[in-house]
């Protein structure tokens, strides 16, 4: 199994970690599979009103999907296969509220869940960046994801510098990606409280709100996504070049954080 889910029963409240730390929580078909199922399991669980998601260890919350996952194309430009579009809770018609708790590296694919999670909470050792670019990617699903909670400017800058550059969890939480910044560890556990809060409420007030607050922006959301598909397939390099580029780290030194 690649997720570990934790009740706390009498809270009402479900820990759920994505368990690969050696591959940095990297979502595999498999762990996407997992998620997409439990997401959907959730719909049905009464005793379960308020999810906090995690990754296992301190190194990274998510690094997106796993390199050594091979997803067959179509021969369109109008039409993307991508294991990820299903691995968020409102994908999967889940109103109930989740809160993401990020230690370590957050990146590329690991947006599908930050996107759809109400809100973060990050150590103040988390980083955050979009490494597509570097690659010959386009970041399409991710920075549509990240454009309905960051300023335009931060998620052009974010997902434009590729590797070059990590948004640190202080200035995450000056721009509104972030809505706490704990110690090193602390983030769990302060999801947690967050969490048990929310579930003390009566469910329906507390999913309705949900509803509400997405609804917002639901609209220019769902335009967005629709064009992703076209911009990945005319935007990417073939798979070859973006191997040999990821081979290469794509350029030498440390990124620089801000």
């Amino acid at each position: 199994m690649a997720l570990r889910t934790e009740r706390e029963a009498a809270a009402g409240v479900l820990l759920v970690t994505l368990d690969r730390p050696a591959k940095l929580n990297a979502i595999d078909l498999e762990t996407a599979g997992e998620l997409t199922a439990l997401w959907q399991e959730l719909r049905y669980d009464e005793s379960v009103r308020a999810v906090v998601l995690t990754g296992a260890g301190t190194r990274a919350f998510c690094t997106g999907i796993d390199r050594g996952v091979t997803v067959p194309q179509p021969p369109s430009p109008y039409t993307v296969d991508d294991p990820l579009l299903r691995v968020g809770p409102k994908a999967n018609d889940l109103w109930k509220p989740v809160v993401a708790a990020v230690e370590g590296m957050a990146c590329g694919g690991a947006f599908y869940l930050l996107g759809e999670a109400e809100f973060v909470v990050a150590s103040r050792e988390a980083t955050f960046f979009d490494p597509h670019t570097t690659y010959g990617m386009v970041s399409a699903y991710e920075a549509i994801a990240m454009a309905q909670r960051m300023p335009f400017g931060e998620v052009a800058r974010m997902s434009l510098m590729g590797t070059a550059e990590r948004l640190s969890a202080g200035r995450a939480y000056e721009i509104g990606l972030v809505s706490e910044v704990t110690e090193p560890g602390g983030a769990v556990a302060a999801a947690l409280r967050s969490a048990t809060v929310i579930a003390r409420y009566p469910t329906e007030a507390v999913q309705g709100t949900v509803r509400a607050v997405w609804s917002a922006k639901e609209a220019a959301r769902t335009q967005a996504m629709s064009r992703a598909p076209a911009l990945i397939a005319l935007g990417n390099l073939p798979p070859e070049r973006q191997a040999e580029l990821f081979e290469g780290r794509g350029g030498s030194g440390e990124p620089q954080v801000r």
